[in-house]
């Protein structure tokens, strides 16, 4: 048996498809299914179910899967050692972002870490249902660590590290009826039309946690994936939004107010797994994230 095989199957277990597990191995898809099928044959038993619309584990397989994760993570850490020894880190390391959290200079840290550890290869990536997709990968193990906006508490497995935190502001065409306020109480808001991100994203969350509070409807007429246009969205009179207050900067034609009677702030968290330790580059990068905050 060889850590290659362990890895292949573990990426297809978890990905529940051959074809989004060898582009995550970065191989071809048949390359996966012939050393899946080696590994099955050295062990005497079927380990993936391929007859259903996604790969299903086995009953062997699901007794494979937890020792082949900790096989490899250990294979892991001894490669960190050695790498350590020889003076620096190698391997990869799979952060989840968000599209927008100006709260944290990204890039900036990222480069740093990047000149710091230039043996580490970073891989970011976003997820379509948000801070919740996010938090699905990480449960799944498909990334180390990931930058979230996830309100209440956290996911079973997953600890939050708040690092920092936004108010989040209504946002009006400034020929709107409010415009000529400063704060609006939450309940004058019903029953309006929003712009709002998908369900699944931190600022999502939070408003919605904030109507069912309060037991107030609203309606979400357009979703947008970027926070950052929710204001030009606003402002093309498409509809009034509630926008983390450090997307909006200086946005031109449009009102922000302040909205009473709710607790609306939206919290960046950084994202990491309880049921596995973290690798030495992502150690790296957690301590590295704490310089990095205001």
């Amino acid at each position: 048996m060889e850590l290659r095989q362990l890895e292949y199957f573990v990426a297809v277990a978890e990905e529940q498809n051959f074809t989004r597990a060898a582009s995550r191995l970065h191989v071809v898809q048949s390359a996966v299914s012939a050393t899946v099928k080696t590994l099955e044959r050295e062990l005497g038993a079927p380990l993936l179910d391929r007859n259903s619309k996604r790969v299903l584990l086995t009953d062997a397989g699901a007794a494979l899967l937890p020792r082949a994760r900790i096989a490899l993570d250990a294979a892991r850490d001894a490669r960190d050692a050695v790498a350590e020894v020889h003076g620096g880190l190698r391997g990869t390391l799979r952060i989840g972002t968000m599209t927008s959290i100006r709260l944290l200079r990204l890039p900036a840290l990222l480069g740093e870490f990047h000149r710091r550890h230039p043996g580490v290869l970073l891989h970011t990536s976003a997820a379509p249902s948000g801070s919740q997709g996010l938090i699905d990968a990480l449960v799944e193990r498909r990334l180390d660590l990931a930058f979230v906006s996830l309100p209440g508490a956290a996911p079973a497995d997953i600890q939050l590290t708040e690092l920092a935190r936004s108010v989040i502001d209504l946002v009006v065409p400034n020929d709107h009826p409010f415009a000529d306020r400063e704060a609006v109480p939450l309940d004058e808001l019903a029953g309006m039309d929003f712009i709002d991100s998908p369900v699944g994203y931190g600022n999502r969350a939070v408003t919605d946690r904030a109507f069912a509070a309060t037991g107030l409807s609203r309606r979400v007429t357009i979703e947008i994936s970027d926070i950052a246009t929710g204001a030009d969205h606003v402002r093309h009179g498409l509809g009034i939004a509630l926008l983390p207050r450090f997307v909006l900067g200086d946005a031109e034609g449009v009102t922000t107010l302040t909205v009473t009677g709710a607790e609306l702030d939206w919290a960046l968290s950084l994202a990491t797994p309880t049921d596995r330790p973290a690798s030495t580059a992502a150690s790296a990068l957690i301590n590295l994230t704490r310089e990095f905050l205001p």
